[in-house]
């Protein structure tokens, strides 16, 4: 069921040094702004200018931290989402006033994130805490230019651009992005990976007002699907997750844009005025029409605005008071929009196949229950099940029976026996009438009606009068079938024969009577388009059969086993990562599994000596925090006098647990760094094996490519296992070396300097990957520059 609910709207003020703190004031409960101005008192004494605002908001955010701002903004929408609730999060706001930053942060630092990226993490950590449920994730960056649609993750290897415009689609199910490449992730870092990539392809410019202006809108879509693990269970869920981050709007007269970025900052505030225009119709309940299709931006938000969604609406302004006419016209757009009304909804969706699978569980038990239902009711044994093919040849018997009349009625018990001994009936009729015309085909040659060709032939031999009658050839026994013409003589029967076998074989061959006919066109009595020559001289039905076998004869297909030839050497030998894999798997296989199996113990090392490093850290800390409160103690005992027994300093019982604690600590510290230390050397040893293996792969893998494909083929019996040539023998070129990869060292630095933040390894892994590749084609770009001059 759904619920009726407004729309969240947040403002967040930009940081400023010279922040207006007369003309703009918060409410005690920080959930409203209120703008006073001073009187012009230039426009005399009578002035109506309207001097105070008043804004009532759902939160106001002035110098907060990213965290706190997530934590207000995004966290309950995220959280409801995987829930199976559509939700948005949209910024907006004039141009510099911190719409990009709130939403996707300063990828420099981790603690500078914004809410895009802190989404993604909170949506694999709900993953991770639900292990009853198989959820899947998709992503998808959409760019709004100009009036028109781009996908930020074409650029992707595996993508490409597109050769047709991407189009708003609309159906049942809501709107989407006709063209508009769709991603899966199944870990946190995939997910990063793609909000870099995306990010690198936004197209920004340089104004007076901001030096990183977008000029483009961006909807980052996180599409949700929740399997139940619960086979049982037919139904999942589906959600959406819109993270839109508007471009600015711009006074040309403060930013002084021109040329291309003039025609931006047009469009930019044009698709923004049909923004506001769709939010003032959807906050007045009177209007029936809202003009969601006057820009693309209203049309691809259609969903989101008003319809099944959770919306947060968070409003960047400026804090100044030389920005105040900006300032109030974002702060009208998010009043209005605090009158819209969306209705979320829980989206449920049913698997086909699960539902198939218990239907098939459900007919099992009906089936029990009615066996049980016979047996209750004296009832010999039914079988429900569909019919096998014992059960099938035995109702053809009694059916063959009982029309021959050995059996008096045939036996029925159910209703799929009912509709077999029709079907049964229907194969025995059929049966029949294919007998009857194979033993008609044995005595007689059919011919087509409507084959005026081989019926023209019949009657130049002598065989058929004009008037169809049939001509009968003696038997040599004093009489013929059929009628005989008065032109016949006897002498000349041979001769006849011969002549019509000619004739119709010519004509059936140019005729193409060779062809089979269909046992409709037949005619199985004796009527005038047949010939009825006797089984004995059936001459002329062996012609017809010899012109249609010979006409579907094939060439015979040879059975002689072929020898499987050697794969020949390739002219051109493959190249060194290529052949490295396949000498992995063949030659190398086993230097290359101990190489793997070392490489993972050393990993499973480092693993352990970093979490025991950060239990070191722990315990110091506490150790820190122990010495300060016994500090503290001895301070205050000091203050308030000490005292002796028998020379013996007296104190409190908590100064006495926390010298027990502090004892205990340091031991623990002790024990906990000589692990550490018996780690470090063990992770020594690991790495000087692994570096070992490392060189031997690569110099057995350069002996084998330089002898598998440089040495001639003559030669290569010389190398054969037993000969006098050993492997590595002969000179190489060139050797490859491989230092250690950048896995190793980033782990080496994950190490040193994440042990504080170990969630922000993600993070950091798909930025380092972003900035390489981007690296590699900007270099490859100059490369190809240079060769082309």
């Amino acid at each position: 069921m759904s619920t009726r609910k407004k729309v969240h709207a947040f403002v967040r003020v930009r940081p400023t040094d010279d922040f207006a703190h007369e003309v703009i004031r918060y409410g005690d409960d920080n959930k409203s702004i209120d703008i006073h101005l001073k009187k012009d008192t230039r426009r005399g004494v009578v002035n109506n200018q309207q001097t105070d605002w008043s804004f009532k908001l759902d939160g106001v955010l002035h110098d907060a931290s990213q965290d706190l701002v997530y934590e207000t903004v995004a966290k309950d929408v995220i959280s409801q989402a995987l829930d199976g609730y559509n939700g948005t999060i949209m910024c907006y706001g004039q141009t510099g006033a911190g719409k990009t930053y709130t939403m996707t942060g300063a990828t420099e630092n981790y603690k500078h994130r914004g809410i895009l990226p802190r989404a993604l993490q909170q949506v694999f950590r709900m993953i991770e805490e639900r292990p009853t449920h198989a959820i899947t994730v998709r992503v998808s960056y959409l760019e709004i230019y100009n009036e028109s649609l781009f996908d930020l993750l074409s650029t992707l290897p595996y993508v490409g651009p597109s050769v047709t415009p991407m189009t708003i689609v609309e159906n049942p199910q809501g709107v989407f992005i006709k063209g508009l490449s769709v991603h899966l992730t199944s870990q946190e870092e995939d997910a990063f990976s793609l909000l870099f990539e995306g990010e690198t392809n936004r197209i920004i410019a340089s104004h007076t007002m901001n030096k990183n202006s977008s000029r483009s809108h961006c909807i980052f879509t996180i599409y949700v699907e929740a399997h139940s693990r619960t086979l049982s269970d037919e139904k999942y869920i589906t959600s959406k997750i819109n993270l839109v981050d508007l471009a600015g709007s711009e006074r040309l007269g403060k930013s002084g844009s021109e040329g291309r970025v003039l025609k931006e900052a047009t469009y930019i505030n044009k698709s923004l005025s049909f923004l506001e225009q769709a939010i003032i119709a959807l906050g007045d309940q009177k209007r029936d029409h809202i003009p969601f299709r006057q820009c693309k931006l209203t049309h691809a938000l259609k969903d989101s605005l008003g319809g099944n969604c959770n919306m947060v609406l968070v409003t960047n302004i400026y804090g100044d008071a030389a920005q105040l006419e900006e300032t109030l016209s974002s702060l009208r757009f998010a009043s209005r929009m605090k009158l819209v009304t969306t209705e979320p909804a829980i989206n449920e969706k049913y698997d086909a196949e699960r539902m198939v699978k218990n239907l098939e569980k459900e007919l099992v038990l009906l089936k029990q229950e009615l066996a049980i239902h016979d047996s209750l009711a004296n009832r010999s044994l039914v079988n429900y099940d569909p019919m096998d093919e014992i059960q099938i040849a035995e109702i053809n018997s009694q059916v063959r029976r009982y029309l021959e009349g050995t059996l008096d009625e045939i036996d029925i018990i159910n209703l799929r026996q009912i509709q077999e001994v029709f079907n049964q009936f229907r194969v025995v009729l059929s049966q029949q009438e294919q007998e009857v015309e194979c033993a008609l085909r044995r005595k007689y040659t059919f011919i087509d009606k409507n084959d005026f060709a081989a019926i023209s032939a019949v009657q130049k031999a002598g065989l058929m009068d004009v008037d169809g009658h049939l001509v009968g050839e003696p038997d040599g026994q004093g009489f013929g079938l059929g009628v005989a013409p008065f032109s016949a003589k006897p002498g000349k029967k041979a001769k006849s024969k011969k002549t019509f076998k000619d004739q119709l074989s010519s004509s059936a061959r140019k005729e193409g009577a060779s062809s089979p006919v269909g046992g409709k066109d037949l005619d199985v009595s004796i009527s005038k388009t047949q010939l009825t020559p006797s089984s004995k001289d059936g001459d002329v039905k062996d012609m017809l059969l010899r012109d249609r076998e010979t006409s579907n004869i094939e060439p015979p297909s040879s059975d002689s086993p072929k020898e499987e030839l050697r794969p020949p050497r390739p002219s051109t030998p493959p190249s060194k990562p290529v052949a490295f894999e396949d000498f992995k798997n063949e030659r190398g296989s086993e230097i290359n599994r101990i190489f793997k199996e070392n490489k993972s113990i050393l990993n499973e090392r480092r693993k352990r000596a970093s979490e025991t490093t950060q239990r070191i850290n722990a315990i110091k800390r506490e150790i820190d925090m122990t010495k300060e409160a016994l500090n503290f103690q001895k301070s205050l005992r000091e203050k308030q006098g000490e005292y002796e027994n028998q020379g013996l300093m007296i104190i409190d019982e908590e100064e006495f647990l926390l010298i027990l604690k502090l004892k205990d600590l340091k031991k623990q510290y002790r024990t906990e760094y000589q692990d550490l230390r018996d780690l470090r050397a063990e992770i020594q040893y690991c790495q000087h094996l692994v570096d070992q293996c490392r060189h031997r792969l690569l110099t057995e893998f350069d002996i084998w490519y330089n002898e598998s494909f440089f040495i001639p083929e003559d030669m290569q019996v010389a190398l054969k296992p037993g000969s006098s040539i050993r492997p590595g023998m002969i000179p190489v070129s060139r050797i490859m070396s491989l230092g250690e990869d950048d896995q190793d060292k980033f782990s080496q630095l994950q190490q040193t300097m994440l042990p504080e933040g170990p969630d922000s390894i993600s993070f950091y892994n798909a930025k380092v990957k972003t900035e390489q590749k981007h690296k590699y084609l900007k270099t490859m770009m100059g490369l190809q520059q240079t060769q082309r001059k």
